[in-house]
């Protein structure tokens, strides 16, 4: 069984019903995201976890209506400078997590580009902050990415992300914004790898 989050069920109204697929609307923002995820996985045994909307692109890593598949997904929890938070004892605050290596060599095996993804608690409107997630190596912007596979990492599931680029992260006014571009880019990515999951054994329904 395949347990498929988005955020708005805009985003994905244009799917048609499949055979072994759950879909689950995880709402807007990390927490929402993680806390549904995290229930879903609780009540049921999924062979598989995908997260599957629309994202912004920082500029050079895609274009507007392109499909995308994300290999690792970041999270800004960290000190303002962006150093590490200290903590007692040696624990280690966890600030990225990697998609199922499996499934990311075989979607980008069909052609579509891997990226990195950073998730956000706000939608980036400035150059300024543009540049700095660019800098930490951040490729695609998302508002629950990190959330959905950080869930089913801790439930032990193996998990993937696919997006569709629908504007360019920075000052909004130049952002390129296209909804429906960016759902076309979803449409091919997800299509693409929901077929490949009914025939890969290990995630088969």
């Amino acid at each position: 069984m395949i347990l498929l989050v988005c955020a708005v069920a805009k985003e994905l109204e244009w799917l048609n019903s499949r055979a072994g697929v759950e879909l689950l609307i995880g709402g807007v923002g990390p927490v929402d995201a993680a806390a549904r995820v995290a229930k879903a996985l609780a009540h049921t045994r999924y062979d598989v976890v995908v997260n599957a909307g629309i994202a912004g692109a920082l500029p050079g890593a895609a274009e507007v209506g392109d499909g995308v598949v994300v290999g690792e997904e970041l999270m800004e929890l960290n000190l303002e400078t962006g150093e590490r938070i200290v903590l007692p004892d040696g624990n280690i605050i966890v600030d990225r997590v990697p998609a199922d290596a499996q499934l990311v060599e075989a979607i980008t095996a069909l052609g579509f580009p891997l990226v990195r993804g950073i998730t956000v608690s706000r939608v980036t409107s400035t150059d300024a902050t543009a540049q700095r997630l660019r800098e930490r190596g951040a490729e695609i912007e998302s508002m629950e990415g990190f959330a959905v596979m950080r869930a089913a990492q801790l439930a032990g599931v193996p998990t993937v992300e696919v997006r569709g680029i629908s504007n360019f992260v920075g000052e909004r006014a130049k952002s390129g914004w296209d909804f429906d571009a960016g759902l076309r880019g979803l449409r091919r990515v997800l299509n693409a790898t929901l077929d490949l999951l009914h025939t890969m054994p290990a995630h088969a329904d």
